[in-house]
């Protein structure tokens, strides 16, 4: 097994936002009395893909990028002087091979150092920016719901979500997202190439499933 950890790649996957409960706006009355009118969000996806959103993580990536590049020459590193003991490991005294060993076991242990700190701090960050971004799309969702005249929204991302089955009419993310974009002014932000394209965090669990015929 590789000794070294590989440690970009960890970093580029995505940033790990918390998917803290969210403090919405409570309902100013009691339902109307009628049938209940009920939809169902992504909200997660719907912070994150908002213009706003994208741009905000973007920007996060951007700030992150030096630390990856960091951590991935470390890694590089790591893989080369590896792979230059083992070619030379017959021809090494027993006291160079334990130099060796010890310079790439302290490399190593400073990469993964490196690379938990850097992941605890894009964690943190990355939680701020949604939180904050969340109770503004939150407003925008229970106004555009009282307006439609919802009832209920529920959140089917949600990793303990209690939905079991919606109509796919009534899924609003696409239109939450459109509401909070016109509310807040920021433009979509400009395609990316795919190798460096911001990560598209975080993705719903599933779509509620559809009606059967």
């Amino acid at each position: 097994m590789n000794r070294s950890l590989v440690l970009a790649a960890t970093l580029a996957s995505g940033i790990v936002l918390s998917a803290a409960a969210q403090t919405l706006p409570a309902p100013a009355a009691a339902a109307p009395a009628g049938p209940a009118k009920v939809a169902v969000i992504a909200f997660q996806v719907a912070v994150a893909q908002t213009n706003e959103g994208q741009r905000n993580f973007a920007d996060l990536q951007k700030k992150y990028a030096p630390r990856e590049a960091r951590l991935k020459a470390l890694g590089e590193e790591i893989d080369t002087l590896t792979k230059q003991m083992q070619k030379q490991s017959d021809t090494l005294s027993e006291s160079e091979k334990a130099r060796q060993a010890k310079i790439i076991d302290d490399k190593t242990k400073q990469a993964k150092r490196e690379l938990e700190d850097a992941q605890n701090d894009m964690q943190q960050e990355g939680g701020e920016v949604y939180n904050a971004l969340a109770s503004k799309v939150g407003a925008v969702m229970s106004s555009y719901a009282e307006q439609q005249g919802y009832t209920l929204v529920l959140d089917y991302a949600q990793q303990q979500s209690p939905v079991l089955y919606a109509q796919p009419a009534a899924d609003i993310t696409k239109q939450v997202i459109e509401a909070y974009n016109v509310k807040s002014g920021v433009p979509a932000p400009p395609p990316q190439p795919a190798e460096t394209a911001a990560p598209a965090a975080p993705k719903p669990a599933a779509r509620p499933p559809a009606a059967h015929k």
